[in-house]
């Protein structure tokens, strides 16, 4: 709400009142504070001490006196209207969809569900409107905090290749492997013929244990390492304790099954397989292979009309009169898959946002999806294929660059702040409330 309109809604408290009431016995919607160009009125620091107090008791933690109490309240509707009047200025929105998801969420936490939730605030005394007014707000000051905050986080690859050297050395210090190996020796003086024909052997035994022979059987016939009457069995190792012959072929990012080889080291030829492994992790994402036609709502197209023509072209691509590639390139809103037939590639799910995700998951190949909706707008996805893939190396950069980001992230939100507060104009009308900085 603007200057003149706050200033408007505080005058008509007043005049509304009758000239014959008692003055001390009169509440009126006082003004706190001005924030560049709006009011924080009384009413508003009332509403949120409330909320701040019900916070406090259900975690179970003591009020703070009440004159401290009110300065926390008065300086976090401050920070708050600066932000959404930062939202406001760069046309941040948060969607419907955004908001009934969260309440969705709340309600389950709170072990009831949406319509519960309405009549527990109910008997409370708070209303529903103000409740769901309220999440917007704070869902659009966490997104614009994000998006301004993370501009000035700057991370180059050399921090994160320190991290990440950092986590593996730490998951390598827990991580013990136990393996088979097969050794084909080969002399230093063997001729070109004999060292060929040594490759070829190495290729077809390690295509025998890629397609399921048994490694420590095909060890003892063939091996001519230290381990070939076990079998080829080392045992469990540690990284650290594994020979340095073959120690740079196997890391904490090997898989229990996975077959490494054949490798040449100067005593020959060598085949490993993971028998098993305990300690490390290897993260495995089921990916998909997808595509999408999307449509986006406009003055033109209101939501109905737009999920009736995706289903009208669902409904054409299922007869056959045209393709999913051909409607996607003619309809799709998404410029960068459009010009591909609408093909989105392989991708891990999560990637997505969250309603998209869960079709993608759950769709059956092949299948295409009934219209559903997204903060983007209005979708079909057909799933293409689906496929396990090992992105423990790719998980793990994003593990190391989410930490150095989880650190950083404080001290730039109260830098960020803090200049908005400076650059802004704040009047505090009641001195009491004024926050030494």
């Amino acid at each position: 709400m603007n200057l003149s309109k706050r200033i408007l809604s505080a005058l008509i408290v007043v005049s509304t009142l009758s000239p014959f009431a008692n003055a001390a016995e009169i509440e009126v919607d006082k003004i706190e504070a001005v924030v560049n160009n709006e009011l924080i009125l009384t009413s508003d620091m009332i509403s949120m001490k409330r909320d701040l107090t019900k916070r406090y008791q259900e975690s179970g933690q003591s009020l703070p006196d009440p004159k401290n109490l009110d300065k926390q309240v008065l300086d976090k509707l401050i920070s708050d209207r600066l932000q959404l009047q930062i939202a406001e200025r760069i046309g941040l929105r948060i969607n419907d969809s955004q908001v009934d998801q969260t309440i969705a969420e709340i309600a389950k936490n709170r072990g009831t569900t949406v319509s519960g939730l309405r009549e527990e605030l109910a008997s409370s005394g708070i209303n529903y409107k103000a409740f769901v007014g309220n999440i917007r707000d704070e869902l659009t000051i966490n997104e614009v905090r994000q998006i301004q905050v993370r501009r000035r986080i700057s991370i180059s690859d050399q921090e994160v290749e320190q991290v990440i050297n950092r986590i593996k050395q730490a998951g390598e210090e827990k991580t013990e492997l136990r393996f088979a190996h097969i050794l084909l020796k080969v002399a230093e003086d063997a001729s070109p013929e004999e060292k060929l024909t040594t490759d070829k052997k190495a290729e077809k035994l390690a295509e025998q244990i890629k397609n399921g022979a048994n490694i420590q059987t095909l060890a003892v016939a063939n091996s001519e390492g230290p381990k070939a009457g076990d079998g080829g069995d080392w045992g469990w190792r540690k990284l650290d304790d594994i020979p340095s012959l073959f120690a740079e072929q196997l890391s904490e990012t090997n898989t229990k099954g996975e077959v490494v080889g054949p490798f040449h080291t100067r005593l020959g030829v060598h085949i490993i397989k993971v028998l098993d492994k305990k300690g490390g992790q290897n993260i495995m994402t089921e990916e998909v292979k997808s595509r999408h036609i999307l449509i986006k709502p406009s003055i033109i197209l209101s939501e109905e009309k737009t999920q009736a023509l995706l289903a009208k072209l669902r409904q054409q691509i299922l007869d056959g009169t045209k393709t999913f590639e051909e409607l996607a390139k003619q309809y799709s809103q998404d410029p960068s898959s459009a010009v591909r037939g609408g093909d989105l590639g392989w991708a891990d799910p999560n990637v997505y946002v969250p309603e998209f995700r869960d079709i993608a998951q759950t769709q059956e190949i092949g299948e295409i999806s009934q219209p559903f909706q997204t903060t983007h707008g209005w979708h079909i996805l057909q799933v293409l294929d689906k496929r396990e893939s090992d992105t423990t190396e790719s998980a793990t950069k994003q593990k190391a660059y989410n930490l150095i980001y989880r650190q950083r992230f404080p001290a730039e939100a109260y830098a960020w702040l803090n200049e908005l507060r400076q650059e802004a104009y704040i009047k505090i009308t009641n001195p009491e409330y004024i926050i030494e900085e």
